[in-house]
């Protein structure tokens, strides 16, 4: 959590039970439970349930997605699955979420929601030829890329990949030293990027 903390500028507070919860403004932008791996990505919907890869539905208010406020520093800018079985994946989320799949670039695709109106981009799809588990990989959006990389550096992380620039915009994937790992972007106008148009 601190590193996490660190690197986007988060006040961290502890919860009962041994949390924390990060906080950008009067905004959540994460929690960490110990003893659970991995991001956990709760989507807006009707009715709370557990969903694959690691998420869960909550009918509470959607804090970030397509329809929330742009994202600032240190809140979460969109999400990404990884999946070996992009069409199956597909399907899942048209029937969980409603989702649409949208053709993206080779190998890169699109969930839209018209949930709210107009369709939006709601997350990304990355196809994995390494016959992994579907798993959801969480960006985070930082004011200066390099600034955050210094950063990273400097709390003992690593930065593994860039920063470098993406069809969704600049980018760069960090690891904490102690594990965990996202990606930070750029100055997103809005939830996706540059997927959001």
């Amino acid at each position: 959590m601190d590193f996490f903390a660190g690197v986007l500028g988060w006040t961290v507070i502890a919860e009962p039970g041994g949390s924390f919860t990060g906080w950008v403004g009067d905004r959540l932008a994460a929690q960490v439970v110990a003893g659970e791996e991995g991001w956990r990505l709760f989507f807006g919907g009707d009715e709370p349930r557990a969903l694959m890869a690691n998420s869960s539905v909550d009918s509470g208010r959607v804090l970030h997605g397509p329809w929330a406020p742009p994202p600032r520093h240190g809140e979460p800018c969109w999400v990404e699955l990884l999946t070996s079985a992009p069409d199956e994946d597909g399907a899942y989320w048209k029937r969980e979420l409603g989702w649409d799949a949208a053709e993206g670039q080779p190998g890169l695709g699109l969930y839209t929601s018209a949930r709210h109106g107009d369709p939006r981009p709601v997350a990304g799809t990355m196809n994995s030829c390494l016959g992994a588990e579907s798993n959801w990989s969480v960006y985070f959006a930082v004011d200066d890329i390099q600034a955050a990389c210094a950063r990273v550096s400097e709390l003992d992380g690593e930065v593994s990949f860039g920063p470098g620039p993406l069809p969704i915009g600049m980018i760069a994937s960090i690891e904490g030293p102690h594990g965990g790992y996202c990606q930070l972007l750029e100055k997103p106008v809005a939830w996706g990027g540059n997927w959001s148009g």
